[in-house]
């Protein structure tokens, strides 16, 4: 993977937040593009119980300051970095004051998702590539984790198809059991049509669930790679019926050789 670009967006990175399946990969993963010579940025939320303090994270000025229309609503996205600690990998976090300030990430101390999930994850897709696009750092291949971020490969097709920077981009969609209850806000695809996105392509949205957002993902992806050793089975049927390449479950200890060659040769080459 040398000299290759490749931009990591994911709702959860260890170790500014606890391992599971998708924190842990998108640490991994990236870490293995960057032994191997490749260039690497990873994107995460600045979700607000991240220790800034203990992960030193700092504003980037110029990066920062431009306003996301969010439903007709101007919202300020706010750039911060770190870097892992013994890597040399940077992080770069995509912070607002409304939608990432409380000390939590995607639920309530109930375990109820936060009412306002659509258009948080609205802004973290608007706000990567925004600011990609700032960096003027064209990627080779964009790799998606967590359904935070599955707006992401739509928002590319759709609202930024036009964009020169990312024409030779291939989108990689890594799907997971990491599933959540019941809908985001009814009301999504109104704010997600709002950004004038063509109806076919965000149908799905009508219901906001865990299934349909990750359709959404993987129908605007070039290649897709099962995250998880079981998935939900209606997702697990959509996946075997793609005329796309997949790349099928490999766990942490041996994922480094088969994500290289998927990386390569189905992925580069799709």
């Amino acid at each position: 993977m040398k000299d290759k670009r490749i931009l990591y967006v994911s709702s959860e990175v260890v170790p500014y937040l606890p391992e599971t399946e998708i924190s842990s990969m998108s640490f991994e993963a990236p870490r293995m593009v960057n032994k191997q010579g490749g260039q690497i940025r990873i994107f995460m939320p600045r979700f607000g119980n991240i220790n800034e303090r203990r992960h030193q994270l700092h504003e980037v000025i110029r990066l920062s300051g431009i306003n996301l229309v969010i439903n007709d609503l101007d919202m300020p996205l706010i750039i911060k970095v770190a870097s892992i600690p013994k890597e040399r990998i940077q992080v770069y976090f995509i912070d607002n004051e409304e939608y990432f300030k409380r000390k939590a990430t995607l639920t309530d101390e109930d375990g109820k998702l936060f009412p306002d999930n659509d258009e948080r994850a609205i802004f973290f897709a608007k706000g990567v590539i925004e600011t990609v696009k700032k960096l003027n750092w064209a990627p080779d291949i964009i790799h998606v984790n967590g359904w935070l971020a599955s707006l992401l490969p739509l928002y590319l097709k759709e609202f930024y198809k036009t964009e020169p920077l990312f024409t030779e981009s291939k989108i990689v969609t890594s799907v997971y059991n990491q599933s959540f209850d019941g809908t985001l806000d009814k009301g999504m695809i109104n704010k997600v049509k709002f950004d004038g996105l063509e109806e076919d392509a965000i149908k799905p949205l009508e219901k906001p669930d865990y299934i349909n957002l990750m359709k959404v993902a993987i129908d605007n992806s070039d290649a897709v790679i099962r995250g998880s050793q079981e998935l939900p089975e209606e997702l697990d049927s959509y996946i075997n019926d793609l005329e796309k390449p997949v790349l099928d479950f490999h766990s942490i200890e041996e994922f480094a050789d088969p994500y290289t060659e998927f990386y390569k040769d189905a992925v580069l080459n799709s």
